[in-house]
């Protein structure tokens, strides 16, 4: 197989995989947290709780990191072998993935799930929390979804430039 089959095989993978988890993010921000937020705190953390330990043991995890992983090859190749524009899209998806997608999901999502891990599910302590996490938790997973997007565009228009 040429290189070219190969960064084409790559690209295609990575634009499927961030366009995947965009996606699942999409769907959080549109109406999980929506609804999350129409009943009452106890039962959004109790639920909030219950997809955070799931997630980690879920098929979701063998698309989010191998994305990464994609996208650290796809930048060194974009690196390695230089092609003008080809390796500036190249580079532009990698690191919106793994900047905007990948990075602030275990700077800002996971801990505000570790906050929310730690909190009873009632009193007014669980409520200011679940107020707060409501709002940033979302504005970081719309952050999460744009980036997971735009990655996915950008590897596909490096797939046209081939």
């Amino acid at each position: 197989m040429t290189v070219a089959g190969v960064l084409g095989i790559v690209l295609a993978a990575g634009a499927i995989g961030s366009g995947l988890v965009a996606g699942i993010f999409f769907a959080f921000s549109t109406f999980i947290m929506t609804s999350f937020a129409r009943i009452p705190p106890e039962q959004g953390i109790a639920a909030m709780n219950s997809i955070n330990l799931t997630i980690v043991r879920s098929p979701f995890m063998l698309l989010f990191v191998p994305t990464a992983a994609l996208c650290l090859v796809i930048a060194a190749f974009a690196f390695l072998h230089w092609r003008g524009g080809l390796s500036v899209w190249m580079l532009s998806g990698a690191a919106l993935y793994l900047l905007a997608s990948f990075l602030s999901t275990i700077v800002f999502n996971v801990p505000m799930n570790d906050a929310l891990a730690k909190v009873s599910g009632s009193g007014a302590e669980a409520t200011a929390l679940w107020t707060c996490y409501l709002k940033d938790w979302t504005w970081w997973n719309h952050v999460r979804t744009v980036a997971s997007l735009l990655a996915s565009i950008a590897f596909v228009r490096a797939l046209m430039l081939i």
